[in-house]
């Protein structure tokens, strides 16, 4: 490497020092848990140091300090880097944590989790959802900063850093995000590219060719490359990368996978295996670390570090004086800027709702908009979107404007048909705190966007998907656009709340329900044909009743024979079934069951009251496979779903030849009775 010198004010002897305690510590964690990926700590080791001690501007003591810079290792694979990193800079992260890599119950899982490990920005693994994660923290840095910084007070100024390696830039999301990224001029984005051309298979030549450096200029980035192993180089890349404000920034750094082994460096078998006690010797002859001691750490290589933690420390100190004079000089102001991190703007939505009581029928998406355009001024830290639908999602509404390269506090995003990065960048606006993202698409692409979905369900991120087109209501778009099997895809996710209104009222609580739940997301499953309004007047429960999961509906004149149990659209029709079971002299309890999720949390007695164990007869109705609801109607219920795809023609005639009728509820009813 032979940098010689000094950068800033860390000798380059000394960072060569932490990288190396780093590669040691890397082999020494993956050998014992006798799993994980050596690779890209080893390679991406030096690149990383300078950026943790020179560059990143943070703080151990307190984690959660707004204006840290985000740190993102999308290539999660890599996490013993981070857990180093962290550990040597003061975190709670012991060097006991750090033999506990990939143990049952330790904080040093084998890919870097959400609100697990302290410091640990997002859950990445998933390739390039780390990156995408990131556009959306850069997003959420630059809103609010244009919100709320005042000359002189620059309450929001930070960066957003990210190691990605070559799979990273491979996966389709990166693509998508990037390009949105670059089109949206998000100039604190740093993305240092672990440039070392292997990848499982072998060299990144036995499946792509791609130019990257040119691919990013293309969509509008800075980009510059580095020697991922000098440290004067990576530092001078990223000097220059902080000094280009309009766009954000690539750095290619050219390494060496598993930096150090010589028999495992440059080669595949570096990425993620155990490089053997008897490389490991080798590598640490040549690393110059004791051959010896296992999770060695040496003084000046752990000050190195703690050094730039302390600054951070300081960093931190001056900001919250900051923030008290700006509290005197802009009170109200301050005042908001507490409310949009502390999250109390969502309870706002309690107070303000709009009325459908003179409105026959809309469609639940367009009932959406309606609330959304109630109380998108008490609710001003929410920052919706669409994936090129706008207008059919009902997701813009009047007042909000549109969030470019030119005004980076709008309140809306047209994000392009792009649903996989719509969904892991609202993850990473989520991530970084002070705002609530939800974003639109039809519920039949959810399909794009799943492994987002996924993992902000794992995080418990307080995210809002609006999907609408929900059903084979759709009708003439046909099977490709006619979502069957999506509802009992999304409920089957750990983690997501998914709410299926049957009217304009239920949509209400439905969004209720979205905004005040801050610890998971909430898909809002969404017609686009009119429904009913259910004016709960006429011998129908209050609406309120949905903000339970499922609710007796309607209540039969006498002790009830059956349920029906259904969501939305065919809500109607369970109702329109009872009425024709009633002139039978059937006694029917309709029950509308919005979200299983939300009735699952519900106390045993209240659940018993909906679905009394006494009642055996029991059918269930959805315009959607029938896999899910047996658990609701028990061993004699009945259950009438689509257990096929959907067809192109008018709704009504799809409905009625794939026998989503009330006929056939009343029938199904009758022969269990």
């Amino acid at each position: 490497m032979g940098d010689g010198g000094l950068i800033g004010s860390t000798n380059t002897e000394d960072l060569r020092g932490c990288a190396n305690t780093i590669r040691g510590l890397a082999m020494d964690a993956v050998q014992r848990a006798n799993s994980g990926h050596p690779g890209l700590p080893m390679g991406m080791a030096d690149a990383a140091v300078v950026l943790w001690a020179q560059f990143m501007c943070h703080d151990p003591s307190n984690v959660d300090w707004m204006n840290r810079d985000r740190f993102v290792l999308s290539a999660g694979h890599g996490s013993m880097l981070l857990y180093a990193l962290l550990h040597l800079s003061g975190y709670s992260v012991t060097l006991d944590d750090i033999k506990d890599f990939r143990q049952w119950g330790s904080i040093t899982p084998g890919h870097p989790e959400y609100g697990h490990t302290p410091g640990v920005e997002t859950t990445t693994g998933p390739l390039g959802q780390g990156l995408a994660n990131a556009v959306g923290m850069a997003i959420s840095e630059r809103w609010l900063a244009a919100r709320f910084n005042r000359d002189g007070f620059p309450l929001v100024d930070h960066y957003t850093y990210v190691i990605a390696g070559d799979g990273c830039l491979m996966e389709g999301i990166s693509h998508e995000a990037c390009s949105f990224a670059g089109h949206s001029k998000l100039g604190k984005l740093i993305v240092l590219w672990d440039d070392n051309k292997i990848t499982i298979d072998g060299k990144t030549n036995l499946s792509t060719s791609d130019d990257v450096v040119r691919r990013f200029n293309a969509y509008g980035w800075h980009t510059t490359k580095a020697d991922g192993h000098s440290c004067q180089s990576v530092s001078d890349a990223l000097s220059e990368a902080k000094s280009e404000t309009e766009k954000p920034t690539l750095i290619a750094c050219s390494t060496i996978i598993g930096f150090g082994s010589p028999n495992r460096a440059s080669t595949a078998k570096a990425h993620g295996e155990p490089l053997g006690d008897e490389e490991i010797v080798l590598t640490k002859e040549i690393l110059g670390l004791p051959v010896s001691e296992s999770f060695y750490i040496d003084t000046d290589s752990r000050n190195v570090l703690s050094d730039a933690a302390n600054r951070g420390s300081d960093a931190q100190r001056d900001w919250s004086r900051l923030v008290e004079d700006y509290r005197g000089k802009y009170p109200e102001e301050h005042a908001e800027f507490t409310k949009f991190l502390s999250g109390q703007y969502s309870e706002a939505i309690f107070d303000v709702t709009p009325d459908f009581a003179d409105i026959e029928s809309i469609a639940t998406r367009a009932a959406s908009g309606a609330v959304l355009q109630n109380v998108i001024d008490e609710v001003p830290n929410l920052i919706g979107g669409s994936a090129d639908l706008t207008g059919s999602n009902s997701t813009l509404v009047d007042g909000q404007s549109i969030l470019d390269s030119n005004n980076g506090s709008g309140g809306y995003i047209y994000y392009g048909v792009r649903e996989h990065a719509m969904g892991a960048i609202m993850s990473g606006i989520s991530l970084h705190g002070g705002l609530v993202p939800y974003g639109g698409t039809f519920l039949v692409f959810a399909d794009y966007m799943r492994p987002a979905i996924r993992l902000a369900s794992m995080m418990g991120l307080q995210v809002i998907y609006v999907f609408t087109h929900d059903s084979i209501g759709v009708g003439e778009d046909g099977p490709t656009h006619q979502p069957v099997e999506h509802l009992l895809s999304l409920r089957s996710i750990p983690g997501l709340t998914v709410i299926r209104p049957a009217d304009a009222t239920e949509t209400v609580e439905a969004w209720r329900s979205a905004l005040s739940r801050r610890n998971g997301p909430t898909a809002l499953v969404l017609t686009r044909q009119k429904l009913p309004v259910l004016h709960r007047e006429y011998g129908l429960s209050p609406a309120s009743g949905a903000a339970l999961g499922g609710y007796v509906l309607k209540e039969s004149k006498n002790q009830p024979q059956a349920i029906i149990l259904s969501t939305g659209s065919e809500v109607h029709i369970a109702l329109d079934a009872s009425t024709m079971l009633e002139a039978r002299g059937v006694n029917v309890r309709v029950v509308s069951m919005p979200s299983t999720e939300i009735f699952d949390e519900q106390t045993e007695d209240y659940r018993g009251q909906v679905l009394p164990r006494n009642i055996k007869a029991r059918v269930a109705i959805e315009a959607g496979v029938s896999a899910g609801w047996d658990r609701f109607v028990g061993d004699r219920g009945r259950i009438i779903g689509i257990d096929r795809f959907g067809a192109s023609a008018p709704a009504d005639t799809v409905y009625k030849n794939l026998g989503i009728t009330a006929d056939n509820v009343a029938e199904a009813v009758l022969s269990i009775i």
